[in-house]
């Protein structure tokens, strides 16, 4: 063989954006459909197109990829369905502020313009997004990629809309809904956010009708007063019992009222009676419902306030309103009074304007049915959460769900499947577009103008993308998926409604297993956004360390149920680890010179080499318990023993001597022997490191096709070395006690050591170490090592070290000047005592322990710790040195 070149510095730069080109080319990612065995799916979660990908992304889609490596590589046909989002009030809230910038709104193009506009975007958003997929190494089978508005997917929407239609689980109705004026359209309770902001409570009179007096209601919202229908008290007040039935005036509108009784009212909360305006209030609504109330709609779409208010208060926007409404009653002698009051208000997750609850007409879809089949596949063990407290959010909002209102006022999304004769008013849900209406035959049609819920195609995903409704081979072959890989904050927009769709079209839970991914977080433990500027580009991670880097920093960092807590030095971690997998690689290929392969026989492998592949055998072992069982960080800190620790530190160490022999036969086998647990090293780490394990396992002389395409290492009880595994780890141990003495007493590695070694009978080895006196000198870093059974040699003047089943006895010194030492330790501890004596003065002064912040008390008690561990540290040391 000859020498194999790697560049002396490893730079993924060379080879990564080629490496992924090679793969995709020859289709490395696309599963064979006719291969044996049961296939392993995951449908990636569909980022929006609206943006480039952030750190969150990249750890969700890194995951995946290590799933799909590592099963594709078991043998099992695996696809990775990739694909992006529309996301239709975010996307059209992009291009809206396009617009705006230029002067113009989306009403000006009118509806057909804009969509090409968003489209356009889309198309821009979605190319970047795809690059930045390839680029941090995402294995998924671009050949299969779906967008939730490309043909086949629309039709997997209008399917589903007219089929759950025609089982009468969809219907209209004018509903209060959560409406978002900035966005222009209702949302689902879900996609509310509550903040807990400052406000008032405004004391308000209402006069009796009969003018005998004035009732007080208390209020947040004043501007609503002009929606009240009622005023309710609870029918348990004795209070107000008598009031029952009567009327009041409204004030500033004057107009009659009923005073009703109802228990939802809370006698405690202010005076005890509550203004009712079902319009504007999901409480009040339920109210309004049960007492058969009038319903008055006070605001326009854009949140101003209509015609149903006084004229005073026409086109005004809500806050203006609001203090407009406030002066009016004060000037009137209405208010009473106002105090500050705390409460939740409901904010648009997408723009966080304030969110109005609206009375419209709205399409919704019956959700108590399908969530009960849900709440029914997980208490059948049907699906399983990873880690298992997220089963609770799953459960909860299924338990306590209501209905999904579907419509959304936009012009970017799936148009609602219905249409409407202008002549007779006939409705029409119809799977393909009518040209005319079916009961009179009227042209004159029109289609509902509203779109549906983003979520709606979403929760198609995993089976729309493998052709449903129709029974394509890939829905045949590949469903239900296998795992789905997603944030917690979505198991109720998205998990779990794509399990009540899975179930009501197709019979089946869409996925078994649901690995819940921890946030992203900043080493202070803060969310990254934006507004804080805390984010970390995925992209300049890999342009600044390669994508293998980012990929084992954040797998060794997934605990499972965790958040990860990172910044750019994090990253550092991966990097070292692939330069150590480099600089290993070019020792041992720069040795290959003059060498060749040889088969390898399992009765010349030596006590080194029985061990290595014994360590290979339980990485193996660990790691697909550790991937099986969504346990990431475990199978990276595997892969990172294993190759660091074992294979570099140890096994490396100890076969230099033979890879120089003169015993060409030896310096064949133990090459062949190397080559041979490198391959499969780079196989074993391949899901976790992808790139340069394919580089270098392509550079390999004992090697031929790719490392993606190679068969994953499993145990195999031949390789099951107890023997050599208890030698080695006996030798550790010498080697570790020598190291440690070395290091308690700062002796440097380039002094020497005569060391005497004394083995118990037990000891198992002590033949290991009597044959290899020139390896263990070297981990140690002595001049001598001297076997001594029989306690024969003088070890006086010796520092002793104990291990199990052995003792070494160590001179140090002619390594270190024992006087010199002595001296610098007497002035350490002198230092740190004094040190330790302020410290404790500090901590029992009673007036700076009364005074002092927490802080600075817990800086005081390190400080002891720190001091006293420093203080034992070189008492001992000096004991050791005066035996001398």
């Amino acid at each position: 063989m000859k020498a194999v070149e790697l560049e002396k510095s490893y730079n993924p730069k060379d080879f990564e954006d080629r490496i992924y080109a090679d793969w995709k080319e020859h289709g490395c990612f696309q599963p064979d459909t006719d291969a044996p065995g049961e296939p392993f799916t995951v449908v990636m979660p569909p980022p929006n197109v609206t943006g480039i990908l952030h750190m969150g992304h990249a750890l969700n889609n890194q995951l995946q990829d290590t799933l799909v490596r590592y099963h594709r590589m078991c043998g099992r046909p695996s696809l990775w369905v990739p694909g992006t989002d529309h996301a239709g009030i975010a996307t059209q809230n992009v291009v809206e502020r396009q617009l705006a910038a230029k002067g113009l709104r989306r009403q000006d193009l009118g509806r057909e313009k804009f969509v090409e506009e968003t489209w356009k975007v889309k198309e821009r958003h979605h190319a970047t997004i795809s690059k930045q997929l390839e680029k941090i190494g995402s294995s998924c089978d671009w050949t299969r990629e779906r967008f939730t508005m490309d043909e086949g997917l629309s039709q997997a929407v209008r399917e589903s809309f007219v089929t759950l239609y025609e089982r009468g689980l969809v219907y209209k109705g004018n509903y209060l809904v959560n409406y978002c004026t900035h966005c222009g359209t209702a949302l689902a309770d879900d996609e509310v956010e509550y903040k807990n902001l400052p406000g008032k409570l405004y004391q308000v009179q209402y006069p009796y009708a009969d003018g005998s007096g004035t009732i007080t209601v208390a209020t947040t919202r004043p501007e609503t007063m002009f929606g009240d229908v009622a005023v309710a008290v609870n029918p348990s007040d004795e209070r107000y019992a008598h009031l029952v039935g009567t009327f009041v005036i409204l004030p500033l509108a004057n107009k009659r009222i009923p005073i009703i009784a109802d228990s939802y009212v809370d006698m405690e909360f202010g005076t005890g009676m509550v203004k009712i305006t079902p319009a504007h209030d999901p409480n009040d609504w339920e109210i309004g419902r049960r007492h058969n109330l009038e319903m008055v709609n006070i605001l326009n779409p854009d949140g101003t306030l209509n015609d149903a208010v006084p004229e005073a208060y026409r086109n005004m926007d809500v806050t203006s309103a609001r203090k407009l409404v406030v002066a009016d009653l004060v000037s009137g002698g209405y208010l009473i009074g106002q105090t500050e009051h705390n409460h939740d208000v409901g904010h648009c997750y997408r723009c966080s304007t304030v969110i109005e609850p609206y009375l419209s007409e709205q399409w919704f879809v019956s959700m108590k049915g399908m969530a009960q089949k849900a709440l029914g596949a997980w208490k059948d063990g049907k699906i399983v959460f990873y880690a298992k407290r997220w089963e609770n959010t799953y459960s909860h909002w299924l338990e306590n769900i209501r209905d999904w209102c579907i419509s959304r006022q936009l012009w970017w999304g799936h148009r609602i499947p219905v249409w409407y004769c202008q002549d007779c008013g006939h409705m029409m849900v119809e799977r393909k577009d009518p040209t005319s209406c079916n009961k009179c035959g009227s042209s004159h049609i029109s289609q509902d103008t509203d779109v549906l819920d983003t979520w709606f195609s979403s929760w198609l995903w995993p089976f729309s993308t493998l052709g449903w409704p129709e029974s394509t081979p890939d829905l045949k072959r590949f469903f239900p998926t296998s795992t789905l890989v997603t944030g917690y904050d979505i198991i109720f927009f998205w998990v779990s409604r794509m399990i009540m769709a899975s179930l009501e079209f197709l019979g089946d839970v869409p996925f078994r297993d649901i690995y819940i991914t921890g946030l992203v977080r900043d080493k202070q433990g803060r969310k990254m956004s934006k507004s804080l500027g805390n984010g970390i580009d995925p992209l300049e991670v890999v342009d600044l360390y390669g994508a293998d880097a980012m990929k084992f920093t954040l797998c060794y960092m997934a605990a499972q149920g965790q958040d990860i807590l990172i910044d750019m030095e994090s990253f550092k971690l991966g990097s070292r680890f692939a330069n150590k997998m480099w600089n290993a690689t070019r020792f041992l290929l720069m040795n290959l010179e003059g060498k060749e392969l040889v088969p390898i026989v399992e009765s010349d492998l030596n006590v080194m080499d029985r061990w290595m592949y014994h360590q290979l055998n339980e990485a193996a072992t660990r790691v697909k318990a550790a991937i099986e069982g969504y346990r990431f960080n475990d199978g990276a800190q595997a892969i990172y023993d294993v190759f660091w620790n074992d294979f570099c530190d140890w096994y490396v160490e100890a076969t230099k001597h033979a890879l120089s022999t003169k015993d060409e036969t030896e310096r064949n086998r133990q090459v062949s022997v190397m080559l041979d647990l490198l391959a499969e090293l780079m196989r074993l780490m391949h899901p976790f490191v992808s790139f340069i394990t394919e580089e270098i396992y392509g550079k390999l002389p004992n090697t031929s096709g790719r490392v993606i395409d190679a068969p994953y290492p499993s145990y195999r009880d031949e390789r099951k070395h107890d023997d050599a595994k208890a030698i080695v780890d006996a030798m550790q141990e010498l080697v570790r006690g020598v190291r440690s003495l070395r290091s308690e007493l700062q002796i440097p590695n380039e002094r020497k050591l005569q060391i005497v070694f004394r083995p118990d009978a037990a000891f198992v080895a002590t033949g290991f170490v009597a044959e290899h006196v020139g390896l263990i000198s070297t981990f140690v870093g002595a001049s001598q090592l001297v076997v001594d059974e029989h306690a024969k040699i003088s070890v006086a003047k010796a520092i002793p070290v104990a291990g199990p089943g052995f003792e070494v006895f160590v001179f140090v010194r002619d390594a270190i000047d024992v006087d010199s030492e002595i001296r610098k330790i007497e002035i350490d501890l002198e230092r740190n005592t004094k040190s330790l004596e302020g410290t404790l003065r500090k901590l029992s002064n009673e007036q700076f322990m009364s005074n002092a912040k927490q802080e600075a008390i817990e800086k005081e008690r390190g400080k002891q710790a720190e001091f006293e561990e420093k203080l034992e540290k070189g008492r001992k040391h000096l004991t050791l040195l005066r035996t001398l």
